[in-house]
């Protein structure tokens, strides 16, 4: 297992649809693509089957996967040369630093597919709808632009749309139970890797869109409050 990784970080090396660190790539990236239209982002995108698939569904936006794990981003840029797919890339570093490749209002959309929903309390902070990252986020997306978040987890959505009430975002679409509905939207039906694992046990899907102000200026004390109360 170890040589097959080693050998797909070789690999990723000359993929010109995988930026490694870049530098100087906020605000520039409609040269990347050749073109002025949006940029959706996938945060921990994984193998990037999301990227891929909403890439050839939306031909009209340009779609970056974003994950520290070069081995998972192999497997989406390889599928996306393979398909040649022009509209789809994946950057690779840390989402903590996100900010420091987007300039102000250079992203549209933000995907977050199945992340990790940290469980513990003591990790609140690491989940990707936790005040602190939407805080990132605010730096780089557009105007109410939107967070859309895809999970098996009940927490992470629980979690979510008590972020939501406390911060007083704007809820776009709330769906508790995505393979319910009669009528299910392309981009939902979309299904990864880990969405197949049903690490969760939910047996559900839980979808949430929601709009982000320009800037979030409450305290997270009232969110830290309540989190221990929950303990």
């Amino acid at each position: 297992m170890a040589q097959k990784k080693l050998a797909r970080f070789r690999e990723i090396d000359n993929f010109k649809n995988v930026l490694q660190y870049p530098e100087g790539m906020a605000g520039t990236w409609y040269r990347f693509f050749n073109n002025d239209n949006p940029v959706v982002l996938e945060l921990a995108c994984g193998k990037g089957e999301y990227t891929i698939e909403l890439a050839k569904m939306t031909p009209e936006k340009n779609y970056i996967g974003v994950d520290i794990k070069g081995n998972r981003i192999w497997v989406g840029a390889k599928n996306g040369i393979g398909e040649n797919i022009s509209n789809a890339a994946f950057l690779r570093t840390q989402i903590d630093k996100i900010d420091q490749y987007f300039s102000k209002g250079e992203v549209e959309e933000i995907w977050l597919t199945f992340p990790d929903p940290h469980l513990r309390k003591s990790k609140a902070k690491k989940r990707l709808t936790h005040p602190k990252f939407l805080r990132l986020y605010s730096r780089f997306i557009t105007d109410n632009g939107l967070i859309h978040l895809k999970t098996d987890s009940p927490d992470l959505y629980q979690f979510t749309k008590t972020v939501i009430e406390l911060y007083q975002l704007k809820t776009v679409q709330d769906i508790p139970d995505v393979f319910s509905e009669t009528t299910i939207p392309d981009n939902l039906k979309i299904k990864t890797h880990y969405e197949s694992l049903d690490i969760s046990n939910s047996n559900k899907i839980f979808y949430l869109c929601f709009s982000l102000p320009d800037l979030l200026n409450s305290s997270d004390e009232d969110l830290h409050k309540l989190l221990k109360k929950e303990e």
